[in-house]
């Protein structure tokens, strides 16, 4: 698969093995900035013991407002062998004993997470498979990696592709992301706990509202469900803060109005939706550790334990 790479939507066919990168300048070994117990993803993926995250540098995106810019464009973190990283999903299932593994933007590096994996689960060590996304996925590679997700923790962001195009360099995101959603509703269906670190199973979809574009976020609403189902688990985000690029890009250079929230938050309760989570308006002023601009690189626990 890294000699020929196809896993993400621009199927660039990239020769990793032999230098030849492509979008995501991801090499042929997993580089890896971070990992350790998170607990600031929503209740039923962080339990008591959090979830187990891996941070992948690297990325199939290029956001102008990312928070994680310091691996996820620039590429800091470090390369390991197979090896190195089945010692680093032993020590959150085992050392740390977290609720499941949270593969964090993990989408170049997928034949090699599998191949860490292998040997644990040949041990009777098995966790809940967590495939955070950004949503920008091939619906292919997800049915080929269907081991890797248990559950889904996947972003719907944009409804116009040249919204996507010009704030993340993702073309034809929508249908890419679209299809991925719909494809793991199908697949693994409605999330099997409410109870705090609990989940083993199901699908939640993140509905970030950006600046100026809080009409997408109404719009993917809608298109949930009437496609999927409103008895998905939504997580509708205030969070936004710009950062990188975005702080000299119109309208990313600022935050979300509390109208534009409150906008997305209404159309969510009127397309039906029950079951989920709504920021509060201003929960980008928490806890700064989650931002990723501010962690460390290494093994580290990230946001407050309960």
């Amino acid at each position: 698969m890294t000699s020929n790479c196809q896993l993400c939507p621009r199927r660039c066919q990239a020769d990793r093995e032999s230098g030849r990168l492509g979008f995501c300048q991801a090499g042929p070994r997993p580089r890896v900035f971070r990992w350790g117990p998170h607990f600031g993803e929503e209740p039923p993926i962080c339990g008591d013991a959090g979830s187990g995250a891996v941070f992948f540098s690297r990325c199939t995106m290029k956001c102008l407002y990312c928070q994680n810019s310091p691996w996820s464009w620039r590429g800091e973190g470090r390369d390991l062998e197979i090896s190195e990283l089945t010692a680093i999903f032993r020590d959150l299932a085992v050392k740390h004993r977290c609720g499941n593994w949270n593969l964090v933007s993990p989408t170049p590096y997928l034949p090699a997470v599998r191949a860490a994996l292998a040997p644990l689960r040949a041990e009777g060590i098995r966790l809940p498979v967590v495939f955070n996304s950004s949503g920008y996925e091939r619906a292919e590679t997800l049915c080929e990696y269907r081991d890797l997700c248990d559950i889904a923790l996947v972003d719907l962001r944009y409804a116009n592709d040249a919204t996507a195009l010009a704030a993340s360099c993702a073309p034809g995101y929508t249908a890419a992301a679209r299809a991925a959603v719909k494809h793991l509703w199908e697949t693994l269906g409605p999330l099997d706990a409410e109870e705090p670190g609990r989940a083993t199973r199901g699908v939640i979809v993140r509905v970030l509202v950006l600046p100026g574009h809080a009409d997408e976020a109404i719009e993917n609403l809608g298109w949930l469900a009437a496609e999927c189902s409103n008895e998905v688990h939504i997580s509708v985000m205030s969070q936004y803060a710009p950062a990188f690029e975005a702080l000299k890009t119109p309208p990313f250079d600022r935050v979300v109005t509390e109208e534009e929230y409150e906008e997305v938050a209404e159309a969510a309760a009127d397309f039906g939706f029950e079951h989920g989570w709504i920021q509060g308006f201003g929960s980008r002023d928490a806890s700064s550790d989650l931002v990723g601009e501010n962690m460390s690189a290494g093994e580290g626990t990230v946001g407050a334990a309960p």
